[in-house]
């Protein structure tokens, strides 16, 4: 297994090699694992990185753009130096192969006819070999990590730190969006390019960067970029580094899975009232919500499951289907809103705040009625309290019923009865301010057959809407038939 020992500029410093730096003297610092001779202007699908390609110059092209292109391959892929031989086929170099060198800080150095290529290979292969057995000590406890990990039960952050020093890699992982993968595993710093796709090259300038399995496609990546003074311990080991971080993914999929389970079940039963608070509150808190803080529920529409999951990444939450929509229980902070409304499509009502454990019937109430003011105004988002009307309702259900049956309770009866729809028809009117042709127009009717509707309602309900008392207790009552969830 190659591993990386020498540095470029050591292997320059050897006398009997008369290498001479011609340029990306920048580069001098990189590790060398192999030196190997290719004369194809593209070997990099063959190589594992941290090479040193010696070449008689037919592999180097002859235009500018082309040398520049050949450079850029080969640093791409994590070669370490270029050595080409005098006298022989080398093309004339181009100011775009040398300025290219010193961009990207890969050294290219010039060979004597006299130092013949096996030379070159039998010292860094000598080199490599030093110290062996220290490198496959560390190898071995690398692999050891997964009995590591059973036996004295090490989070992600301690096992990969620990990881880091035998390796002789600083290790990062992320998404393959570049978020953090794993908590106490820091992502890579930006701007780190990742690989287009599962099957691209593993290596990178100054280490490796390789998929980290998962069912349906990788769940993410691990980069191991070499660090200063270390040895490090090769592709094979980054790979296996990649096995353990999958093992890890698997693991915090599954409990993420389970406490989702759970949560849904114990946000079932605080919609039913069926759990005492200080049961509520314990359950919570051990779900990840803080017990210092208010919580917020939002009842959303018009998105999946596994969007607003993703949405909610970083912000701990319980989530439940019911009836078509999807309750949300998490703690109030300005993100949340953000995070939800940030959704395509997105309608989603949220109640004012309430400390942890307390019953959520009203606060359930409070978002469905938010959630249709949504749907009705093109809002992604409603809060609970923002509507100038509904905030003076009472909270009590009881009141709430009270009213509606006092107010609508023979036009629900009549529209029940007929499949009539004098009260959604009253309530569009009235949403409208009154004006008729757009109420009918929403509505799809004619206006003569909404004036008749308006008639109808007056005389069942006892109310002349003309009247400004009347208007307003109606447009109360339609207000507090929504909240307990009467009319949509």
């Amino acid at each position: 297994m190659p591993v990386n020992r020498i540095r470029v500029e050591e292997l320059v410093r050897f006398p009997a090699l008369q290498l001479r730096v011609i340029a990306g003297e920048a580069g001098l610092q990189r590790s060398l694992s192999w030196a190997h001779v290719s004369e194809l202007e593209d070997p990099t699908p063959w190589l594992l990185g941290s090479e040193m390609i010696m070449t008689t110059g037919l592999a180097v092209p002859r235009s500018a753009a082309r040398q520049r292109a050949y450079l850029e391959r080969l640093d791409g892929a994590g070669v370490a130096a270029l050595a080409l031989s005098t006298q022989l086929s080398v093309p004339p170099l181009h100011k775009a192969f040398y300025d290219t060198a010193e961009e990207r800080g890969i050294p290219v150095l010039e060979v004597p006819l006299s130092v013949p290529f096996i030379a070159i290979s039998q010292e860094v292969a000598a080199a490599v070999r030093e110290d062996a057995g220290e490198r496959l000590g560390a190898q071995l406890q690398v692999f050891g990590a997964l009995r590591w990990l059973a036996s004295e039960d090490l989070d992600s952050a301690t096992l990969f730190q620990r990881l880091e020093r035998l390796s002789g890699y600083d290790l990062y992982l992320c998404t393959p969006q570049g978020r953090p993968l794993l908590p106490g595993v820091p992502a890579p710093p930006e701007p780190t390019p990742l690989p287009s796709g599962p099957d691209a090259p593993p290596t990178m300038p100054g280490g490796f960067v390789v998929p980290v399995p998962a069912p349906g496609g990788p769940a993410g990546y691990l980069l191991a970029f070499e660090r200063e003074g270390a040895r490090p311990s090769g592709l094979a080991v980054v790979q296996h580094l990649a096995t353990v971080a999958a093992f890890q993914v698997a693991m915090a999929r599954h409990e993420r899975e389970t406490l989702r389970r759970e949560g849904a079940e114990t946000l079932a039963e605080l919609l039913q009232d069926s759990l005492d608070p200080a049961m509520a509150r314990r359950r919570l808190v051990r779900m990840g919500l803080p017990a210092d803080g208010d919580n917020v529920l939002l009842a959303v529409r018009g998105v999946s499951d596994q969007a607003l999951v993703g949405a909610l990444a970083d912000h701990p939450h319980l989530m439940l289907r019911r009836r078509g929509e999807l309750y949300v229980l998490a703690t109030a902070s300005p993100g949340l809103s953000t995070a939800v409304a940030s959704l395509p499509g997105v309608s989603a009502g949220i109640s004012r705040a309430f400390p942890v454990g307390d019953p959520i019937k009203v606060a359930a109430r409070e978002a469905a009625w938010a959630a249709s003011r949504a749907v009705e105004s093109g809002q992604a988002i409603v809060k609970y309290g923002d509507d100038t009307t509904g905030r003076w309702l009472p909270d009590d259900p009881a009141t709430l019923q009270a009213l509606v049956d006092h107010v609508l309770g023979d036009v629900l009866r009549y529209d029940a009865d007929h499949g009539a729809e004098l009260l959604l028809s009253v309530r569009t009117w009235m949403e409208r301010d009154r004006h008729t042709e757009g109420a009918a127009g929403a509505l799809h009717i004619h206006p003569n057959t909404l004036a008749y509707r308006l008639r109808r309602f007056a005389a069942l309900s006892g109310r002349d809407l003309s009247s400004t008392g009347a208007f307003a207790e109606v447009w109360l009552a339609i207000r507090a038939a929504e909240q307990l969830g009467l009319i949509d």
